[in-house]
């Protein structure tokens, strides 16, 4: 078994004026050079002039843009707070019709946990796609209704260490995943394991452009690493976060904006990452990260680290990872070689 997967984060089809997404030839080198390609799909393919009633200025996107990447894709997470309602059935007829792949998100809840799996010179590949972040009111698929594959977090927050010293001292977050929720997706990722030989799991979570990681994300991401993932793979923050290697398997719990066409987000969220993961052989596979860009004409670039854009990002990505004992050393592709520490290898 040896081949290379494309990991990417949101990848949104939307048209707004002026800001129409594209695949710069940098980044399409990168994916061709993958065996399967794979990203979250943040907002369905539906209709553009529907606005999500919980998301003011939000809207689906064009299904034509889906030409975009669809000759590059097989598979997307749609377990996402953008893709709701009756607009997912839709969207997912249109990847149906473009031969990709989908999971996280359907006209069921049955639908929603339905594993996508694809095969590839003789190796199997699934991938689940679950979100944290949802409207609470409909928006979960359930046994009658269209929805997302969620896992409900509850927040608390702790009084710091001096607060009767120091009033007004800030509160520690607590977030708390729900038991049952989560032990429904640690069953399909354990029923998955079964059936494939790599497992791929992703994650709508975060809080939208923090680079901090929620103390949720750590313990659901290295749970689903126990319960037998392969690759853990973050979106929604819109920026990119550290990478963390749990029992020889990566959590990157962001990687980012890959591809975006919604007007908001032209100048604020430029970065992302790209990885490719080379499963097969010993552990820990062989994991490249490359970063990505969208430039003046948001077109998704692929930077080499000795650019200025590409240095900055490969250096924050360094330092927001060292926390989790994970390091980086130059690798092909004019990306970096992910290097697990001591500490971060196995589970404590």
């Amino acid at each position: 078994m040896s081949l290379t997967l494309a990991l990417v984060g949101d990848v949104n089809c939307k048209a707004d004026e002026g800001c129409e997404p594209e695949l710069a030839p940098s980044v399409v080198e990168q994916l061709v050079h993958a065996d399967v390609c794979i990203g979250n799909l943040e907002g369905a393919l539906a209709d553009p002039s529907v606005e999500l009633h919980y998301k003011a200025g939000w809207f689906d996107c064009e299904p034509e843009m889906l030409r975009v990447v669809e000759p590059y894709f097989d598979a997307f997470g749609c377990a996402n707070n953008v893709q709701f309602g009756k607009a997912i059935e839709t969207s997912n007829g249109y990847l149906d019709r473009a031969g990709i792949l989908h999971t996280g998100a359907g006209a069921t809840c049955a639908e929603a946990r339905r594993p996508a799996i694809l095969e590839r010179h003789g190796t199997r590949i699934g991938l689940l796609a679950f979100t944290s972040v949802f409207w609470p009111e409909g928006h979960a698929a359930t046994e009658a209704s269209p929805g997302v594959a969620t896992i409900r977090v509850a927040t608390a927050y702790e009084p710091h260490v001096r607060v009767r010293e120091m009033p007004g001292g800030p509160a520690i977050v607590r977030t708390i995943p729900d038991p049952d929720e989560l032990a429904t997706a640690l069953d399909a990722i354990r029923a998955l394991r079964a059936e494939v030989d790599v497992v791929v799991v992703y994650f709508h979570w975060g809080v939208s452009l923090s680079e901090e990681v929620a103390e949720y994300q750590r313990h659901v991401g290295r749970a689903a690493v126990e319960a037998g993932a392969d690759v853990v793979v973050g979106s929604h923050p819109h920026v990119v976060q550290g990478v963390e290697v749990w029992m020889d398997r990566p959590i990157f719990y962001s990687l980012g904006n890959f591809m975006f066409g919604w007007r908001l987000h032209r100048e604020a969220t430029r970065d992302g990452l790209l990885v490719h993961l080379s499963a097969g052989g010993e552990r820990p596979w062989r994991c490249l990260v490359v970063p990505v860009r969208r430039n003046d004409r948001n077109a998704v670039e692929a930077l080499a680290l000795d650019t200025p854009h590409g240095a900055r990002i490969a250096g924050r990505l360094a330092e927001l990872s060292a926390p989790f004992g994970t390091g980086f050393v130059p690798g092909g592709y004019d990306g970096l070689l992910v290097r697990p520490g001591r500490a971060a290898a196995t589970a404590a």
